[in-house]
């Protein structure tokens, strides 16, 4: 009876192994955004503009850029043996005579770690001084002063041929419309990067009409329909007066940089 007994207990476990081995198998596409296995990982492609980064990320939470924080264009803050130095002494931001400050741009090591998801903050936090944001080439964007919080007007002479500058600790950033994206790689209207709250920037232009102050809330944004995001978004512009990129603190809950 024991012989029996096992007999049948092996053909009954090769015949489940078998019928095991023959089953289709599930292959999960990780090519597939809206499969949630791959929320965590996938980038959406509006963040893959950002040309300018070493690395882009997500955790289905926050998306994580790394930039190294050097403009791609020509500038006076590089140094003279640099390829993108520029022997400038034009006429800059405002219409004022270039004035050159004694700083000079230096690689840095910038995470921005910014909510995929941006929403209206309950609390609008101020803008610190220092980096707010990253634009498409990995350059920071600084708030509308000057340290310590003292109005701009003392520091646009400094701004070079595309409207930037480097600070004491050779942080090379913009205050105001970054003119080569505005001007060189996109246009007047196009993202130019984002804030740290998620939500977008553009340029002083849309629908073919330039945006001024009174058009924008007073966190300096409005929502519309973008060519971006055809469902509208609540997004920030640069404007050509005070407060140039953001006004009194950020629309959202703003996420963390470090460098």
């Amino acid at each position: 009876m024991q012989i029996r007994f096992f007999t049948f207990l092996s053909i009954s476990i090769f015949i489940a192994a078998c019928s095991k081995s023959s089953s289709t198998t599930t292959t999960v596409d990780y090519s597939n955004t809206s499969n949630p296995a791959n929320t965590n990982t996938v980038v959406p492609d509006i963040y893959k503009k950002i040309y300018g980064a070493s690395s882009i990320t997500s955790d289905g939470t926050f998306i994580t850029i790394k930039s190294n924080g050097l403009p791609d264009h020509k500038s006076s803050y590089y140094a003279t043996t640099n390829a993108l130095y520029d022997n400038f002494s034009g006429t800059t931001f405002g219409g004022y005579t270039f004035s050159k400050n004694p700083n000079s741009i230096v690689e840095k090591v910038y995470v921005f770690k910014i909510p995929i998801d941006p929403k209206v903050a309950s609390m609008h936090a101020p803008t610190p001084l220092g980096a707010i944001g990253v634009s498409l080439n990995g350059v920071p964007f600084f708030n509308q002063y000057a340290g310590p919080n003292q109005p701009l007007t003392g520091e646009v002479v400094s701004f070079d041929r595309y409207w930037g500058h480097p600070a004491p600790t050779g942080q090379y950033h913009y205050h105001v419309e970054p003119l080569y994206l505005t001007t060189v790689k996109a246009t007047k209207s196009s993202l130019l990067g984002f804030l740290l709250d998620g939500f977008p920037v553009y340029g002083p232009e849309e629908n073919g009409a330039t945006i001024d102050n009174a058009k924008l809330d007073a966190y300096h944004g409005h929502t519309t329909v973008t060519a971006d995001y055809p469902s509208g978004i609540y997004h920030y512009h640069t404007t050509l007066t005070d407060p140039y990129i953001n006004g009194s603190g950020y629309y959202g809950t703003p996420g963390t940089i470090s460098q």
